[in-house]
């Protein structure tokens, strides 16, 4: 019995031994940075890393993670420890779908961040003067034949039967604030065979589909910074009923990792203020548009900006 117990004793003490080891080395560990598999979060994941890394905070990067629910399970469970998210989202992420909040960056952003932190002790950091909603891009040949311009328009013409065939993410099919309320408030329903659904959430994919009319496609799901729209040939819908909130990107990050390492607020503060739409469709572009390596493109903006050396 003797013996037992202090075999008992002695595991229990190495276990106990191995917690304190695994929390140490977490403790000490480099910052997991995360993104969406977007275009947009692989530019921002990199624009964070790289900044991080500038200043001495070693990081890991897990940038392009996977969709929304992936990364943002991440960070709640704790298997990474800041990513780029959009105020928009805080609301079917924090249950506030009905708060008119959504509709505005900055109080978006203020109940994003007051729930967010009660909820989860994540913290939300200043976000960028930027709205990348979700919007419905159509062919500008389409919108000129029929005179196109909003998605009023646009749910007249499939109403009445019009030709029409969207390229588009699950996500976006699938979420409450994406499609169905485009269809709720305009008056229309798409058939099955009027979607091509593509995996992840590459708005790249699905503009492409539509300038290059695979399978018939000739819309897209797209973002509000989407930079190579125009130069594709396709319009953006107007938006006059203000369906979708705005999404401003804003970086999340684990109160314990930003009590260990303070000085992430203020390094990414500036960088994301420098970050309005006409900045993030050009830096975008060159990703969608011209084929450049992400990482290349943080850095360049980055350097430019003064913000890296």
């Amino acid at each position: 019995m003797l013996l037992s117990f202090s075999l008992l004793r002695r595991s229990l003490l190495l276990a106990a031994f191995g917690l304190l080891v695994s929390s140490v080395v977490q403790a000490n560990g480099p910052v997991r940075v995360g993104s969406k598999i977007d275009t947009e979060g692989k530019l921002l994941g990199n624009i964070m890393v790289l900044a991080l890394e500038a200043n001495g905070i070693k990081t890991e990067n897990k940038v392009s993670l996977g969709n929304t629910k992936i990364v943002r399970t991440a960070l709640v469970a704790g298997e990474i420890d800041i990513y780029p998210e959009y105020t928009g989202n805080g609301a079917f992420m924090l249950g506030a779908e009905k708060s008119p909040a959504w509709k505005d960056l900055r109080a978006g952003y203020e109940l994003a961040k007051k729930m967010d932190f009660e909820k989860n002790k994540i913290v939300w950091l200043e976000p960028a003067n930027a709205n990348n909603t979700w919007a419905i891009a159509v062919r500008k040949d389409l919108a000129t034949a029929n005179q196109l311009r909003s998605m009023d328009d646009v749910g007249r013409y499939i109403a009445k039967g019009g030709t029409f065939k969207l390229a588009a993410s699950a996500e976006f099919m699938e979420r409450t604030d994406a499609m169905p309320a485009f269809q709720a408030a305009y008056g229309f329903k798409l058939r099955a065979d009027q979607a091509l659904v593509l995996a992840g959430g590459d708005t790249a994919a699905t503009i492409k589909a539509a300038a290059e009319k695979t399978s018939g496609v000739n819309a897209a799901m797209a973002y509000g910074t989407d930079g190579p729209l125009a130069a594709l040939g396709l319009l953006v819908m107007e938006d006059p009923k203000g369906v979708q909130p705005v999404y401003a990107p804003a970086p999340l990050v684990r109160e314990e990792v930003l009590k260990r390492h303070p000085a992430i607020a203020t390094i990414l503060a500036p960088i994301f203020k420098s970050l309005d739409t006409p900045t993030l469709q050009m830096l975008n572009a060159r990703i969608q548009l011209e084929g450049q390596d992400p990482r290349k493109v943080a850095s360049g903006y980055l350097q430019s900006k003064g913000f890296l050396k």
